[in-house]
């Protein structure tokens, strides 16, 4: 399966792990639960799948390595106490917690949250020393003396033979009590989740160009040369910020992420490329609908690859204005939830607004606390939480009139006039999309390869929840409909 579709898989793993009966029990005991385990190559999307599900669901989640573990930590520090035993006194070895039960704890404490995901990664590569405690935890839930806490779900990740010397096989006994996902690299999905996390244009339009190079690993004479989805991700975050800081973008830098030198050599050209296309067309013009004829008969000349440029070029700049107006729609439905909540408390309370703002703050910046403790908080909803606050705080420093409904009301409209800008903002990001619509047809049709591409990567926004879901969706059905009538 791929990435997706093992994500989908553990979440409804977990959803069916802690169900409860009428009872309050978990309908399937701690000791059926079979413990999750992902193999698939290195830097595949493993661990920022648990990362999401943990988000997606509101749970904690603690996560490791078995390879950086000891005995100790595993199963406690042996202590020595002293037992009575029909009058005689006599001195036993005890241990301390496992340092990994430990941290469960630990975060159940700090977020308030009794169920989680504790994930371990590289299970099957864990020192020699540690094999009969990751059977008997995997079997058993235990490390140690102690027993993982109910309402924690593991899951664990393990490399394949052909990627890692220390792998260790299970047997077939310790297989059966798992629950086991091979997982595959697959560009087609690793596209979608870029084009959502706004990775550099430059890097999906070469692999948009060279999918076969997407995740390459092979021996040489010189060593091993492998190009992983960890590495393309990282490699985006460096050229933005070198970009940002004025550095020049080198072979030096895309091989610290893309050992392979083949691979890499043809990414530095292809980002040649890319840079002549942004200094050449003026995307902001395609995209205000003023791109005159001059840059469309020089899209009409250009050549495949200049063509892929400049595609991903406007699907970046389209791309940033989806993110900004989905996260703008969310903080924005925060704070109406925020409102509705106040609303009682003014009408029949007459508290003052300001100290039921602060009240609100309060309740987010817990709410953020906890789910920060928690680890199960993506960026973007900690940037959404801090836009929430930072908008009921603008609402703070209106005066106090002693007339709680007075100022409740004058909020309100504060919140109506964000709400139409916010609108007016929206009809842009709209605007961009016709435009850079009507600009594909007119530099090469309505029925070419590139208007196809460019549609397809505009599903990837699909799952947006605002507003530019609706317009993609809009603009797929009526390329469709076009395509139809002109059979």
């Amino acid at each position: 399966m791929n990435i997706r579709e093992a994500k989908n898989e553990i979440i409804r793993t977990v959803e069916m792990y802690l169900d409860k009966n009428e009872f309050g029990e978990y309908t399937i005991p701690v000791s059926r639960q079979r413990p999750i385990f992902m193999t698939g190559a290195p830097g595949i999307g493993k661990t920022a799948v648990i990362q999401q599900v943990a988000s997606e669901l509101d749970l904690a989640l603690v996560s490791g390595s078995m390879r950086h573990h000891t005995r100790q930590s595993v199963q406690g520090r042996p202590v020595i106490k002293a037992r009575d035993h029909d009058g005689t006194q006599i001195y036993v070895s005890e241990f301390t917690i496992s340092e990994i039960i430990a941290a469960v704890y630990h975060v159940m404490q700090d977020s308030g949250k009794k169920e989680g995901i504790l994930f371990l990664d590289e299970i099957n590569c864990a020192p020699e020393a540690l094999e009969p405690m990751v059977y008997q935890f995997l079997q058993y839930k235990t490390l140690g003396n102690r027993q993982m806490p109910e309402g924690w779900v593991v899951v664990t990740a393990g490399s394949r033979p052909e990627y890692s010397r220390s792998v260790r096989e299970f047997d077939i006994s310790d297989m059966d009590r798992l629950k086991r996902m091979d997982i595959t690299e697959d560009f087609s999905v690793w596209k979608q989740y870029a084009y959502q996390q706004g990775i550099h244009s430059a890097v999906i339009t070469f692999l948009e160009l060279h999918p076969q190079w997407f995740y390459s690993i092979r021996s040489t004479e010189e060593g091993m040369q492998y190009v992983t989805a960890r590495g393309w991700e990282d490699l985006s975050t460096a050229i933005r910020l070198y970009e940002k800081k004025g550095f020049e973008i080198t072979g030096r830098l895309i091989g610290q992420y893309i050992t392979d030198e083949e691979i890499a050599e043809e990414l530095g050209i292809s980002y040649g490329l890319y840079r002549k296309c942004k200094a050449d067309y003026r995307i902001a013009d395609i995209l205000s609908g003023k791109a005159g004829k001059e840059i469309v008969q020089k899209s009409q000349q250009a050549k495949k690859k200049e063509r892929y440029s400049i595609l991903g070029l406007i699907l970046e700049m389209l791309g940033e204005g989806f993110r900004k107006s989905a996260s703008r729609e969310r903080s924005l439905q925060m704070v109406e939830k925020a409102l509705d909540s106040m609303k009682k408390s003014v009408k029949e309370d007459r508290i003052p607004v300001y100290l039921l703002l602060q009240e609100q703050m309060d309740w987010l910046r817990e709410e953020l606390r906890e789910r920060t403790a928690a680890n199960c908080i993506a960026a973007r909803e900690r940037e959404q939480y801090l836009a929430v606050m930072r908008t009921l705080a603008e609402y703070k420093k209106n005066p106090d009139t002693g007339a709680p409904q007075k100022d409740f009301d004058k909020i309100k409209k504060q919140f109506g006039r964000e709400v139409r800008q916010h609108e007016k903002q929206n009809a842009q990001v709209k605007s961009m999309l016709e435009a850079a619509l009507s600009f594909l047809e007119e530099a090469w049709g309505k029925d070419q390869q590139e208007m196809a591409f460019f549609l397809t990567a505009l599903t990837s926004f699909a799952d947006n929840p605002a507003s530019a879901s609706q317009w993609v969706c809009e603009a797929c059905f009526q390329y469709e409909q076009d395509q139809r009538l002109a059979v």
